[in-house]
């Protein structure tokens, strides 16, 4: 049998065509010769999700989106069908969320449940919900953001305000000069602390000596016989307290002096007599005191 042109074209673009089929298949990341399970989500949103987007269970990439099937009649929800690895079981209860980041990649993410007992059999529909994931948590801030806008745009007013202030252009003229105040004030403690640094040695050498003269004072110290000297303090104190006691008996003539008061009244009587006679005296010296050029006595 002779195989004719045409044949053999044909032979090529059927070959073409499934390595077409297949490449891009492979491509899309979709396995080919092996047999997946397949599973239905259903969601009201599915953001941008497309067919070929990754599916990861815990993180880990477990199968591919095959198909996106939108109802068209009633459009209440979108069926995607996915292919996932024969070899996980998903328990009762799980979900599926779609994810984007911030760069715009989709990917959908299965949530497994805790459940050992009971698995979605393949062919079975997972609910599935949308996680905005960084660009669902920055779109939640934008109303909280839109209602601090009058607010930074009152502190930017008050900020431009104090700013076009002349007396935060003076404070700052001032601060300058304090700043130059404190240069000059750092330079004169350089110079304080080198003299000092000069001085210090003959200080250090003064205080030597002074530590020395308080040991010889101290060791001088420590000869004295305390004992003997509380001793004689002892023997004056008791013959302070024998005058004193003297002085306070009526016997001796310190204590007659000072305890009998006839004394005291012959004293007081002396002293009046002593100066009714110097009033006297005063009053008629001629009494007293003789003097004549011719002897002639006056009486």
């Amino acid at each position: 049998m002779k195989i004719t042109k045409e044949i053999k074209i044909a032979l090529v673009a059927i070959v073409g065509i499934l390595v077409l089929f297949f490449g891009l298949n492979f491509l899309k990341g979709m396995s080919l010769f092996s047999s997946d399970n397949i599973y239905y989500v259903s969601f009201k949103d599915i953001s941008g999700l497309s067919s070929s987007n990754p599916i990861y269970a815990d993180g880990y990439k477990v199968g591919v989106v095959k198909s996106i099937q939108y109802d068209y009649k009633h459009g209440k929800e979108i069926l995607v069908q996915i292919d996932v690895d024969n070899n996980l079981r998903i328990p009762k209860g799980s979900s599926a969320e779609i994810e984007s980041d911030l760069m715009g990649n989709v990917k959908l993410n299965l949530l497994l449940a805790n459940n050992p007992r009971e698995r979605v059999n393949p062919g079975e529909t997972i609910v599935g919900e949308k996680n905005g994931g960084m660009l669902g948590q920055v779109s939640k801030l934008v109303p909280t953001i839109e209602k601090m806008l009058p607010k930074l745009d009152s502190i930017l007013a008050s900020v431009n305000g104090l700013l076009a202030d002349p007396a935060l252009a003076n404070s700052l003229h001032h601060i300058e000069g304090i700043t130059d105040n404190l240069h000059t004030t750092s330079q004169q403690l350089n110079v304080l602390m080198g003299g000092l640094n000069k001085d210090i040695p003959n200080l250090l050498h003064k205080a030597d000596g002074v530590l020395t003269n308080t040991n010889k004072l101290t060791s001088n110290l420590a000869q004295v016989d305390v004992a003997n000297t509380m001793a004689q303090v002892d023997q004056t104190i008791a013959h302070l307290k024998d005058f004193t006691r003297q002085l306070n008996s009526r016997e001796g003539t310190l204590g007659m002096l000072l305890h009998d008061p006839t004394l005291y009244n012959n004293m007081n009587k002396t002293m009046r007599n002593a100066d009714s006679l110097l009033i006297n005296v005063r009053e008629h010296p001629k009494r007293y005191v003789h003097f004549s050029v011719f002897g002639k006595k006056d009486k």
